[in-house]
């Protein structure tokens, strides 16, 4: 089974520092996920 790496807290926290105004681009960057990733967490 594929292991998840990244915990619904810290998905949470993700969305909530763009949210604030943290540009996209420099956020996926930092945490090491694509932007394809990103999005899909978001919705």
């Amino acid at each position: 089974m594929k292991r998840k790496r990244f915990s619904t807290e810290q998905i949470v926290a993700v969305l909530k520092q763009a949210e604030m105004g943290l540009a996209v681009s420099d956020l996926i960057r930092h945490i090491g996920v694509s932007e394809k990733t990103f999005y899909r967490w978001k919705k």
